[in-house]
C-alpha cells in the first residue's frame, strides 16, 4: 500500500506562505511593504528604549560621567544645563517620552496591521461566496454543501489568523534582528553562547513539536468538517431522526467528533505554551549563571552592571519575541490546510458569463444537442427541438431517460457537450446566458423554503416589492391563507415546515411568477401531491402561464392533459 505524502513542517510553512502572497493583490502587496517598514521603526523604537537604559542606569549612579562622555557633553552644552543632575533628570524624562511615544505608535501599528488582516480576510470570504455562486451547476452538484459552508465560514478565518501571524512574525523578527545587533555591538562573545543556546532549542521546537502541532491542524479541520456534515444529517431530516428514535447514536456521533476535536484543541494550546516557558526559563537561567560567574571571578558585579542589566532586559524583550515568532510559525503550520483549501477554491476556474440583449419573440431551437455527465454515458445525443413562443409543452418518459437534463439545458442552467441552442435566431452563448436565465420561473418538485417571512421567500434574493409580493400570491392561490396569520411577513419556518403541501408549491409558484417571467419551468412540481390537489394547482398554473411559454416535466398524464405539445424522450427526439 502506497504511503500518504507527507510534507515537513518547513516545507508547509514555506506553502502557506506562497498561497497566502498568491491570495493578495499588487495593492495588498504595497500595503504589506508599508507596514514592513513600520514594523522596522517599531523595531528602532523597541531596541532605542532598550539601549537607552544601560546609559541611564551608569547616568544615576554617576551624573558627573556626563561630563567625560563627548556625545553626552555636547548636548550638555547646547542646552546649557547648570548642573549634571539637571542633565540626569532631563534625560529621565526624555526617556520617559520615548516609552510612552513607544506605547502609542504600537497601538497604532497593532490596529494596522490587524486592519489589514481582518479586511483582508473579508474580502477573501466575499471572493469565496462569489466564486461558488459562479461556479457552473455541474461543478456545484459535485461539491458538498457543508464543505462550501465550512470552508467561507471557518477556512477564510483560518487565513485571517495565518496573516496576523505573517504580519506578526515579520515585526518580531524586526525587532529581534535590531536587538541582537545591539547585544553583539555590546558584548559579541557572551551574545553567541546565548545564541547557540538558543538556536539548539529553536531547532528542538520546530522539528519536533511542529510536526505535532501540524497533525492537530489536520485533526481539526477534519474534526470541524465532520460536525457539519453529522448536523446535516441529523437535523437536515428531522422527521427520519425523530422516527428512527437513534438520539442516543446521534449524540455518541456527534460527542465523540466534538471530543475529538477538543482533544486536538488542547494538545495545540498546550504545546504553543512550552516553548515560552522553556526559552525564558534556560534564558533566564543563563543571564542568572553569567552573574554567578562574574560574582565568583571578580567578587563583585558593579563593573559590568549595566551590561548585565541591559542584558537582562533584552532577554526580557527578545525571549517573547523568539517565543512569538515560534506561535506564529506553528500557526501558520497550523492554519496551512485551511490556507491551502481557500487558495484551491479560489485557483479553480470560473467561466464568466454575460448579460447581452437576448429577445425572445418566436422560438427556441435546439441542433443536434448532446450532452453527457460522464463521457461514457450519454443522457442525450443529436437532439433537434423545436419550441414556439407561447406553447405549453411536456416532456414525458421513464426516469433516467433525460428529461430534467434536457429542460436544464434548455434553461442555461447546464451546457451542452456538442450541438447548438437557437433564441429566435441568435445563438445562447456565454455572452446572453444571464439575459436567457433571468426570462424563466423555476417549480421544482421540492420547494426550498428558508426560515423567514412568506415575502422574503417569494422575493428570495430579488429586490423586495410588497405590492408585487401579494400580487403573485394572490395569482397562486395563497394570499387568503397567509391572511389568516400575519399576511406576507407570516413566518414560513425552515423547510416551510409550518405549510401543507400543497402550500408549499402555491408558494413556489408565486415565487416563479415574481419576478414576471416569460418561460414558466415545472419540474414533476406536483408529483408529490395527491390528485385532487394536483389538479386543482395544475389549473391555477395554466390559469397564471396565459401567454407564457410553459415547459412540464411530469410522469403523470393527467398532469398534461392541456398541453400543446408532448415530447416523450424514450424515443428519439427529431
Amino acid at each position: 500500500m502506497a504511503s500518504k505524502k507527507r510534507f515537513s513542517p518547513s516545507k508547509n510553512f514555506l506553502r502557506a506562505l506562497v498561497q497566502i502572497f498568491a491570495l493578495i493583490n499588487k495593492r495588498d502587496k504595497k500595503i504589506l511593504v508599508v507596514l514592513v517598514l513600520m514594523s522596522i521603526f517599531m523595531s528602532l523604537l523597541e531596541v532605542s528604549s532598550i539601549s537607552m537604559i544601560m546609559p541611564f542606569i551608569t547616568l544615576a549612579s554617576s551624573p558627573d560621567l556626563v561630563l567625560s562622555n563627548p556625545y553626552a557633553r555636547a548636548i550638555y552644552d547646547t542646552l546649557h544645563f547648570k548642573t549634571p543632575l539637571h542633565f540626569a533628570y532631563f534625560f529621565s524624562f526624555a526617556l520617559v517620552g520615548l516609552y510612552v511615544f513607544r506605547m502609542g505608535y504600537g497601538i497604532l501599528f497593532t490596529y494596522a496591521n490587524s486592519r489589514f488582516a481582518s479586511q483582508k480576510a473579508h474580502a477573501l470570504a466575499q471572493r469565496l461566496f462569489m466564486h461558488h455562486l459562479k461556479s457552473s451547476y455541474l461543478e456545484h452538484i459535485n461539491l458538498n454543501l457543508d464543505k462550501i459552508r465550512h470552508t467561507i465560514m471557518e477556512k477564510s478565518g483560518g487565513v485571517l489568523m495565518g496573516l496576523n501571524a505573517l504580519l506578526g512574525l515579520l515585526s518580531e523578527l524586526s525587532v529581534m534582528l535590531f536587538l541582537y545587533g545591539l547585544l553583539i555591538y555590546t558584548n559579541w562573545k557572551m551574545t553567541f553562547i546565548l545564541t547557540f543556546i538558543l538556536v539548539l532549542q529553536v531547532f528542538f521546537i520546530t522539528k519536533y513539536m511542529s510536526k505535532l502541532i501540524q497533525k492537530k491542524g489536520h485533526i481539526s479541520n477534519s474534526t470541524q468538517t465532520q460536525s457539519f456534515k453529522i448536523l446535516s444529517k441529523f437535523f437536515g431530516n428531522f422527521k427520519l431522526t425523530k422516527l428512527k428514535d437513534n438520539h442516543e447514536e446521534a449524540y455518541q456521533t456527534f460527542s465523540q467528533n466534538s471530543l475529538n476535536n477538543a482533544k486536538a484543541n488542547t494538545t495545540y494550546r498546550t504545546l504553543q505554551a512550552i516553548p515560552s516557558r522553556f526559552l525564558e526559563t534556560v534564558g533566564f537561567s543563563l543571564l542568572i549563571l553569567s552573574v554567578a560567574y562574574v560574582l565568583h571571578k571578580y567578587g563583585e558585579a558593579k563593573m559590568v552592571l549595566p551590561i548585565i542589566s541591559m542584558y537582562a532586559l533584552a532577554l526580557y524583550r527578545m525571549l517573547p519575541s523568539l517565543n512569538r515568532i515560534l506561535e506564529q510559525y506553528n500557526t501558520i503550520c497550523y492554519q496551512q490546510q485551511a490556507i491551502n483549501s481557500v487558495y484551491k477554491d479560489l485557483s479553480r476556474f470560473i467561466q464568466e458569463e454575460g448579460d447581452l440583449a437576448l429577445p425572445f419573440k418566436e422560438r427556441i431551437r435546439l441542433r443536434k444537442v448532446s450532452f453527457a455527465y460522464k463521457r461514457t454515458h450519454p443522457i442525450l445525443q443529436g437532439v433537434d427541438l423545436e419550441i414556439k413562443r407561447g406553447q405549453k409543452v411536456a416532456f414525458i418518459g421513464p426516469s433516467g431517460c433525460g428529461k430534467s437534463t434536457l429542460v436544464d439545458i434548455i434553461m442555461g442552467v447546464l451546457y451542452p457537450n456538442e450541438g447548438q441552442i437557437l433564441i429566435d435566431n441568435t445563438p445562447l452563448t456565454l455572452q446572453n446566458i444571464r439575459t436567457w436565465r433571468q426570462k424563466i420561473g423555476y417549480i421544482p418538485q421540492h420547494i426550498y423554503l428558508f426560515d423567514g417571512s412568506a415575502a422574503e421567500n417569494v422575493a428570495c434574493g430579488s429586490p423586495l416589492d410588497e405590492n408585487r409580493v401579494i400580487e403573485v400570491c394572490k395569482m397562486a392561490h395563497i394570499y387568503d391563507f397567509l391572511c389568516q396569520h400575519r399576511g406576507i411577513d407570516t413566518i414560513i419556518g425552515e423547510g416551510g415546515i409550518n405549510l401543507s403541501g400543497g402550500q408549499k408549491q402555491r408558494l413556489g409558484i408565486a415565487r416563479a411568477l415574481y419576478d414576471n417571467p416569460e418561460i414558466l419551468v415545472l419540474d414533476e412540481a406536483t408529483s408529490a401531491l395527491d390528485t385532487p390537489t394536483e389538479t386543482k394547482i395544475m389549473e391555477e398554473i395554466y390559469s397564471v402561464a396565459q401567454g407564457k411559454t410553459l415547459l412540464v416535466i411530469a410522469h403523470r398524464l393527467s398532469t398534461i392533459e392541456r398541453c400543446d405539445v408532448k415530447i416523450d424522450l424514450s424515443k428519439p427526439v427529431v
